[in-house]
């Protein structure tokens, strides 16, 4: 059996997670403040404009968030309905496209969202090189 966490590798861990999720929230706040994308409106319309030149199939998008189908279904049917997005059916899947109306949201949430990550996280981290942590939280990342 596994020895329990030490009080030093629970206190790692709950700080991991508090900051993680503190840091991801702030930032997705502001970018519904100033631009009316909530995380997800902007994980999705961000993707479609920068990896697929406006476009992208839907099992490749689902792919890219790592979500499973119905819930990335349910997303694009409520952005579908704010006339950010567009679906059609092409040979072999669906195909998302961006509206101008959520390509011009995605203009308007960028500069949102760069002045957010530099408040909520990379301020806050000063003194920690950044290349140090950029290579720790990839190491995390790797399956």
């Amino acid at each position: 059996m596994t020895a329990p966490l030490t009080a030093q590798e629970q206190r790692l861990w709950h700080a991991w997670k508090t900051a993680a999720e503190q840091v991801r929230q702030r930032v997705a706040d502001d970018v519904k403040a100033g631009s009316g994308l909530s995380d997800q409106d902007f994980g999705i319309v961000t993707r479609l404009v920068e990896l697929g030149d406006g476009e992208l199939r839907q099992n490749d998008l689902g792919a890219l968030l790592q979500w499973d189908r119905t819930r990335l279904s349910h997303q694009l049917t409520r952005m579908e309905k704010r006339g950010l997005l567009s679906r059609r059916s092409v040979e072999g899947g669906v195909l998302v496209r961006v509206t101008d109306e959520g390509a011009d949201l995605v203009r308007v949430a960028r500069p949102i969202h760069a002045a957010a990550v530099r408040e909520h996280l990379l301020s806050r981290t000063d003194g920690i090189e950044h290349s140090s942590l950029l290579h720790v939280l990839e190491q995390l990342a790797l399956d």
